[in-house]
């Protein structure tokens, strides 16, 4: 295991703990949101604090970053848009009743889920409410958004909803998952099998399956066409606090201290990373490694194949909430007030390293093999002759 090396920067602005830490699109900028009220907007460039978006009347809950604007949303009720170069409140959307948790921007529409139990659908440009999905009975948690042309044949679709085919997809406390359309608001699917509060979501639309990790200690994974349940990942032994898809691989941070990985056509578990002192609040997978921020206040990284523990990152005071990778740069965003960077070239480096040598093993073995096969179907042949066969 590599050293537990400082940070290369400790960006100390925020008067309160940050709740929220999102990346542009483009790599260029990084948006803070935190209990104190307020969003910080970061360049990856210099690390510097470029922009200070202030006007909420509480505490910021979550925050999104596209390249040329910025939202948050907060316990205030409302979610408000931001120029990322002015500095400007461009729209303050309102209509929720209770704190808002949860905030995604997809095409020309911004969704939210509120403590209100209900999620609703904005117009980005127009500073105006087009839907409202009620139904749940406790708060919404998580979202997720994907259009029917993604996941559905032309037939299958329903006549009504051929005009507008994007829909929402809802994690509650009241155990449930529903599905929406978002065009009617009509609900569309009920997911019903876990018996606690789904916190996260992970949809993968051209497999048409959903994943929804829960306080009942298990994920499930779902057909978003039919509603079916498919598979129930049961090892761990805490709630399922965050979750991550890689190439078929799911990884799962849990309340148990641990985080483990799935191999999703299979349901089996292949892998489980060990070391964390607390929950696992968040992960983020990278180059072959992941990373993952914890309760304990410190940042793991871990071989993602072998599970061995490559190092860690001291320095934060509370739990980190989360984690970005940019440019092999860690970002990590605590409780603490705290936005901590750290430089990851030398694992990311010694990763490459081990996955070639890794490579040219297995090129080795697979070569070794052929030749064995070849070798006895020889020997086979020739007791085939010696037998008269």
């Amino acid at each position: 295991m590599g050293n537990s090396g400082s940070a290369v920067k400790v960006c100390t602005d925020h008067q309160g703990g940050i709740n929220w830490l999102s990346l542009s699109p483009d790599g260029q900028r990084l948006l803070t949101g935190s209990e104190d009220g307020t969003a910080r907007l970061w360049s990856t460039a210099d690390s510097q604090c470029h922009g200070h978006f202030q006007g909420h009347e509480s505490y910021i809950t979550f925050c999104h970053l596209e390249n040329e604007a910025a939202f948050t949303c907060s316990a205030d009720h409302t979610i408000r848009k931001w120029d990322v170069v002015t500095g400007q409140c461009l729209a303050i959307y309102r209509g929720h009743t209770s704190i808002v948790n949860r905030i995604l921007v997809a095409k020309d529409y911004l969704f939210s889920g509120s403590y209100d139990r209900t999620a609703r659908c904005w117009s980005v440009d127009k500073e105006k409410q087009i839907q409202e999905f009620r139904g749940h009975r406790n708060c919404v948690l998580t979202l997720a958004h994907y259009s029917s042309r993604d996941v559905l044949e032309e037939e299958e679709e329903e006549e009504e909803e051929k005009v507008s085919r994007d829909l929402l997809v809802t994690g509650s406390t009241d155990c449930t998952v529903k599905v929406w359309w978002v065009s009617s608001g009509r609900c569309y699917q009920t997911l019903l099998g876990h018996t606690g509060a789904v916190l996260c979501l992970i949809l993968d639309a051209p497999n048409r399956e959903l994943f929804s990790g829960s306080t009942d200690y298990t994920i499930r994974t779902w057909n978003i066409v039919t509603g079916e349940q498919l598979k129930v990942f049961k090892e761990h032994q805490g709630s399922v606090i965050c979750l991550e898809l890689v190439n078929r691989h799911l990884y799962s941070g849990s309340a148990d201290r641990t985080v483990k990985c799935w191999f999703v056509d299979t349901g089996e578990r292949i892998q489980t990373y060990k070391a964390h002192k607390h929950s696992v609040s968040t992960l983020k997978y990278h180059a072959g490694i992941l990373f993952t921020g914890s309760g304990d206040a410190c940042a793991r990284a871990f071989n993602s194949r072998s599970g061995v523990l490559q190092k860690i990152f001291r320095g934060h005071k509370f739990i980190i909430n989360c984690i970005q990778i940019h440019n092999e740069l860690l970002y990590t965003a605590s409780h603490d007030g705290t936005l901590r960077i750290w430089d990851i070239r030398g694992i990311c480096k010694r990763n490459k390293r081990r996955l070639k040598k890794d490579r040219s093993v297995q090129g080795r073995s697979s070569q070794k093999g052929s030749l064995s096969r070849l070798f006895n179907n020889k020997v086979g042949c020739m007791i085939q002759q010696e037998n008269g066969e």
